[in-house]
């Protein structure tokens, strides 16, 4: 299968052509990258290509822009950032060659070649475009987006989005399916860890780092790690966002939570470690972020075999939950 990358993932060449490659290129289909420099009052897009020029007209811009579903915001976007295109042929303007180029196509091939064919689980990479109160869109493939809920990022509850990724960082999320009105559905939490995975980092009598995520009236949550966080006792002065160092009373499985004592509080301006993803496959028919010993069940079941599990084990643990009662 060909590589239908999002557009500027660190693996796409983006630097200037020869025109031998671009004729090659043209031959094969093969599809390219570079920067656009330029949207014109037509809303072409001009893209730098190292010896020529190259042109994508207005309509071969994006997939929906023939038919107004996409607006022009969206070529408008795209200058000074990589577009993906294949060369749809040669001419010439003011007597040097232009290469006629086409976004559409590709991007039309990504969706029915690589992103309709992906089923529930699938795990693919992406690039985060931007960030909405709501959720983070990313680029899925060859600049098609699509948008993870801010509730689907991480078991640890954020803010806002940024609290958690920038834009242009590329990370992987799973796909769950498609809508009524034909997105793809997507999720990331699951890659983040387990409850025990996440837990087997830090031990009782530690003071370690964290960051206040939101305080309630029964106390303040502290995020040890993106999916893990622990409960303090109340404290003024203490605002989510602030930077904390904790120490920790106790971990308790069986009720997934973690008593801390809140040593400080402060604000701080530290770069964000990178995400550690547990799950390092291609495809997750479940997740299951509880620990075994666990009085609730905390998963998620991307295929209907999994389901079927899921039944299950929600009996099984009934069943449990009945005898210890």
């Amino acid at each position: 299968m060909r590589a239908y990358l999002p557009e500027g993932a660190a693996a796409t060449r983006r630097h200037p052509y020869s025109l031998s490659e671009l004729q090659e290129a043209y031959r094969s289909q093969k599809i390219l990258e570079a920067r656009a420099v330029v949207c014109d009052s037509e809303h072409n897009l001009w893209v730098d290509l190292g010896e020529i020029s190259g042109m994508i007209p207005r309509e071969e811009g994006a997939l929906g822009i023939a038919d107004g579903t996409t607006r022009d915001i969206a070529l408008i976007s795209r200058v000074n950032k990589p577009v993906c295109f294949v060369i749809t042929g040669f001419t010439a303007e003011d007597h040097q060659p232009l290469a006629i180029l086409s976004r559409r196509k590709v991007q039309q091939e990504c969706l029915d070649r690589y992103l309709k064919p992906l089923s529930p689980g699938d795990v693919i990479p992406a690039i985060v475009t931007h960030l909405e109160p709501f959720g983070c869109f990313v680029d899925v493939g060859c600049g098609i987006v699509a948008m993870i809920p801010i509730d689907a990022i991480s078991v640890s509850r954020i803010s806002h989005p940024r609290d958690r990724f920038h834009v242009g960082q590329e990370i992987r999320v799973i796909a769950k399916g498609w809508d009524s009105e034909g997105k793809l559905l997507l999720s990331h939490k699951e890659l983040l860890g387990s409850w025990e995975e996440n837990a087997a980092a830090f031990h009782a009598g530690e003071t370690v780092a964290g960051i206040v995520r939101s305080i309630e009236p029964y106390g303040i949550f502290v995020e040890l790690t993106p999916n893990l966080a622990g409960l303090a006792e109340s404290r003024e002065g203490v605002s989510p966002g602030d930077h904390a160092s904790v120490y920790i009373k106790s971990l308790i499985p069986e009720r997934m939570k973690i008593k801390l004592v809140l040593v400080d509080a402060f604000c701080a301006q530290y770069p964000d470690p990178p995400l550690h993803y547990y799950f390092q496959g291609d495809h997750m028919d479940r997740f299951c972020y509880s620990p075994a010993s666990a009085d609730r069940m905390m998963e998620t079941c991307f295929t209907k075999d999994s389901a079927k599990k899921k039944s299950a084990s929600y009996d099984t643990l009934f069943s449990q939950s009945s005898r210890q009662r």
